[in-house]
C-alpha cells in the first residue's frame, strides 16, 4: 500500500461529528498497547500546589508549565523503532479520552486500546500523551469518551515512519460536537529510498554485464586477448567463464529460489516482503507456490527424458519415494535447529513445514504422472487441447482431492466454531471466534498433529492478534499444494507436446493463465475478504493456487519468450543456484545466523541495513552456487 503522501509541516486532516453517538461495549473490549509515560500527573500535582498560589490565574499558569515540561520531555525520550511513529493526542474537553486504533488491513477487526487521556483544564491547556504507532499500514484513530463509552470521532490516517504528529480534540463551538484533526508536527523519512538504490546498482550491473558480454564477443576483442597472452591457455580461460544457455525450467527455478532466499532472510524488513497477516497477497506469498509449480513442471520434462532413456515406471516410482522420504527428513531437522543443544525433543517437534509440502506433493504428483499412462490417438492427436485430453484420468484423481478439500473446509464441524469459517480468529470478525483461526485446516491440524507440533508464531498475529497456533505448512492446505505441483505438470506436458511450436506453447499458457485468473475473479468476487473463497497463504485457499497458477503461467510464457524463443538472456547468474537448489535452501537456513550472511549492525532499527545485509546474504549464495557449479559439485536428492 502506497503511502498517503503529507503536506509541508503544520497540515492537518480533520475529522468532526455533529454529536456524540454511542458506541457498542463488545467493540471497546480491546487489547492493551505499550504507550510512553503521559503528563496526566502535572493537573494532580499543580492542583495539590494550588494552596501555594495567590490566584487561579497562578495556577494556570503552573499547569500550563509543568505540562509544557512534560511535553518536552517525553518528545526528548521517545525511541521510535522501525515502522513507527509518533501520536501525541492533545485532549481540550473537560472529560478524559480514551484513545484507540485499528489497521485497515484488519476486516472486521475490534478496536485496540492505546490509552487514556486525562482531561484538559480548558482552551488552550490541553492534556497530552505520547503513543507509538505502526506505519506499516493506514490505521483508524478512534476517541471515546469514559467512563461512559461514547465514540466521539475517528480519522483514517497513514502515518509515515519516525514521524511525529498531533491529534488534537477540541469542542466544536457552543455545541456538544467534537472536533478532531491531525497535524504533522514532523515529517517522516522516507523508508523506500533503499530500495530504488539498491535496484539502480542491480540494474547498473545488469548493464554492465550485458554490455560485457556483447564487447567479449566480438572478434577483435577476442584475437586481441589471444595476442596477448598464451592462446591455449587464454582459450582455455575464455571457454571456462562462458555461460550456459540455460532453458525455461532452471531459469525459473533460480529465480524463485533468489527471492525465497531474500525473504526470507528478512527482505530489509520491509512488510511487502513478508507474508500477509490474513487474506490477501505480498511478495513474499508469490514464491512458495512459484516454486511448487516449476517443481511440477520439472517432473513432466524429468519423467519424459527418463522413460525415453529406458528406466521403467516401477523404478521411477521407488526413486520418487525415496527421494520425497529424504526431503522430508531433511525439512524436519531444518525447520527445528538444534545444533548446539543436543538431540531434538519430540515434545516441541515441529512437523510440517516447507521441504515437507515439497516432498509430499511431488510424491503425490510423481505417482499420478507415473500411473496413469497416456494413450496415443489419431482422435486426440487431431484436437488442440491433447495435452489436457490425454491425461484425463490424472485430471480426475486431482479433482477428487480438490472436492475432498471443499468438503472438509466448509462442511466438518468445528467445535466452538462455525462450520466453514475462513477467518483469523482474534480480534477478526469482531472477536466473535477467537480461537477460531483457519478453521477446519487449524482443527484438523491440531487434531492429528497437537499443538505443540505446529508453527507456534503465525503471521495471523501481527494484525489479529490470534493466540493459538496455526501452521501455513499443514495437512488440509497440503491437497491444494498438490494441485499447484500438477498445474505446472501440465504445463511441463504443454512444453512436450508443443515443444517444435514455440507460439503454440506461448498460445497454451497464456490461455491456461486467463482460465485460471477468470476463476480467481468468481471465487474472490475481485475482492481481498468479501469472495466465496478470499486469496489466502495460510490456508492455501483454492482461489489461493488459482490466482498464483495464473501469475506462474503468464511469468513462464515471458521466460519462455526471453530466454528461449528469442535467447535476449542466457539466465545468469540466476541459472546457478537451480543447479543446486537444495543446497541452497538448506545452507541459507543453517547459517542464517552466521557471518557473512548475518553481522551486527549498528542501527538495528533501519531499513538500509537490514536491506544491505539480506542483498549481500543472497548474493553470498549466488557466488557460492556459481563456485559449485563451476567445481561440478551438484547435491542432488
Amino acid at each position: 500500500m502506497a503511502k498517503r503522501k503529507l503536506k509541508k509541516n503544520n497540515t492537518y486532516h480533520s475529522s468532526s461529528v455533529a454529536s456524540v453517538k454511542p458506541k457498542s461495549q463488545k467493540e471497546m473490549a480491546q487489547t492493551e498497547k505499550s504507550t510512553v509515560a503521559s503528563s496526566a500527573h502535572c493537573t494532580f500535582i499543580c492542583r495539590k500546589l494550588m494552596c501555594c498560589w495567590v490566584s487561579t490565574d497562578l495556577h494556570n499558569a503552573c499547569c500550563a508549565f509543568l505540562l509544557t515540561l512534560a511535553d518536552i520531555h517525553h518528545h526528548k525520550h521517545l525511541s521510535l523503532k522501525m515502522d513507527e511513529a509518533q501520536l501525541t493526542v492533545n485532549n481540550e474537553l473537560s472529560y478524559e479520552v480514551q484513545v484507540s486504533w485499528m489497521s485497515q488491513r484488519c476486516y472486521q477487526c475490534l478496536y485496540q486500546q492505546l490509552g487514556v487521556v486525562p482531561a484538559g483544564l480548558g482552551p488552550g491547556q490541553p492534556s497530552s500523551v505520547n503513543f507509538v504507532v505502526s506505519t506499516q499500514h493506514e490505521i483508524t484513530v478512534q476517541i471515546n469518551s469514559t467512563p461512559i463509552e461514547l465514540e466521539l470521532c475517528k480519522i483514517p490516517f497513514h502515518f509515515g515512519e519516525h514521524g511525529n504528529y498531533s491529534l488534537w480534540v477540541k469542542t466544536l463551538n457552543a455545541s456538544f460536537g467534537v472536533n478532531c484533526s491531525v497535524v504533522t508536527d514532523k515529517d517522516p523519512v522516507n523508508s523506500y529510498i533503499p530500495i530504488l538504490v539498491a535496484f539502480l546498482i542491480y540494474a547498473l550491473l545488469a548493464l554492465v554485464f550485458a554490455i560485457g558480454k556483447k564487447v567479449w564477443g566480438l572478434d577483435a576483442v577476442r584475437g586481441l586477448v589471444l595476442r596477448l597472452g598464451s592462446s591455449m591457455e587464454t582459450e582455455r580461460l575464455i571457454n571456462s567463464v562462458s555461460i550456459f544457455k540455460c532453458g525455461i525450467f532452471c531459469v525459473s527455478v533460480s529465480i524463485s529460489l533468489v527471492i525465497m532466499v531474500f525473504v526470507n532472510y528478512g527482505g530489509g524488513r520491509y512488510w511487502f516482503f513478508r507474508h500477509e497477516s490474513w487474506n490477501g497477497l505480498t511478495v513474499a506469498d508469490l514464491v512458495f507456490p512459484w516454486f511448487v509449480f516449476i517443481m511440477g513442471t520439472s517432473i513432466a520434462l524429468s519423467i519424459n527424458a527418463l522413460l525415453r532413456a529406458g528406466a521403467t515406471r516401477c523404478s521411477l516410482l521407488r526413486k520418487a519415494v525415496w527421494r520425497s522420504l529424504q526431503l522430508f527428513i531433511i525439512g524436519v531437522l531444518v525447520i527445528n535447529p538444534n545444533y548446539c543443544q543436543g538431540a531434538l525433543a519430540w515434545e516441541n517437534l515441529r512437523i510440517p513445514g516447507v521441504l515437507q509440502r515439497l516432498a509430499w506433493s511431488y510424491l503425490v504428483v510423481a505417482l499420478v504422472s507415473l500411473v496413469f499412462v497416456f494413450f496415443k490417438s489419431s482422435l486426440f492427436n487431431s484436437l488442440c487441447s491433447i495435452d489436457f485430453l490425454l491425461y484425463w484420468p490424472a485430471w480426475l484423481c486431482v479433482i477428487l482431492l480438490e472436492v475432498l478439500w471443499l468438503f472438509l473446509t466448509f462442511l466438518l464441524p468445528v467445535p466452538d466454531c462455525p462450520t466453514g469459517y475462513l477467518g483469523p480468529g482474534g480480534i477478526g470478525d469482531m472477536g466473535l471466534y477467537v480461537n477460531c483461526t483457519g478453521g477446519a485446516a487449524g482443527f484438523i491440524d491440531r487434531l492429528l498433529l497437537g499443538e505443540k507440533h505446529m508453527y507456534q508464531n503465525p503471521s495471523s498475529r501481527v494484525i489479529y492478534a490470534t493466540r493459538i497456533p496455526y501452521d501455513p505448512e499443514g495437512v488440509l492446505g497440503s491437497i491444494n499444494s498438490i494441485l499447484m505441483a500438477f498445474l505446472g505438470l501440465q504445463a511441463g506436458k504443454i512444453i512436450l507436446h508443443y515443444r517444435e511450436r514455440p507460439k503454440s506453447i506461448m498460445s497454451r499458457f497464456l490461455i491456461w493463465g486467463l482460465s485460471l485468473g477468470v476463476i480467481s475473479a468468481f471465487l474472490t468476487k475481485c475482492s481481498t475478504d468479501r469472495g466465496f473463497i478470499p486469496v489466502n497463504k495460510n490456508l492455501w485457499s483454492l482461489s489461493y493456487v488459482t490466482t498464483l497458477a495464473c501469475f506462474a503461467f503468464v511469468l513462464l510464457m515471458l521466460v519462455y519468450y526471453i530466454v528461449d524463443v528469442n535467447k535476449w538472456w542466457s539466465g545468469a547468474p540466476f541459472y546457478y543456484p537451480g543447479m543446486n537448489s537444495i543446497l541452497v535452501y538448506v545452507g541459507h537456513e543453517v547459517f542464517e545466523d552466521y557471518f557473512p550472511f548475518r553481522w551486527r549492525m549498528s542501527n538495528s532499527q533501519s531499513h538500509a541495513e537490514h536491506l544491505i545485509q539480506n542483498l549481500v546474504a543472497t548474493s553470498c549464495w549466488v557466488i557460492i552456487s556459481y563456485l559449485l557449479y563451476k567445481k561440478k559439485i551438484f547435491w542432488k536428492i
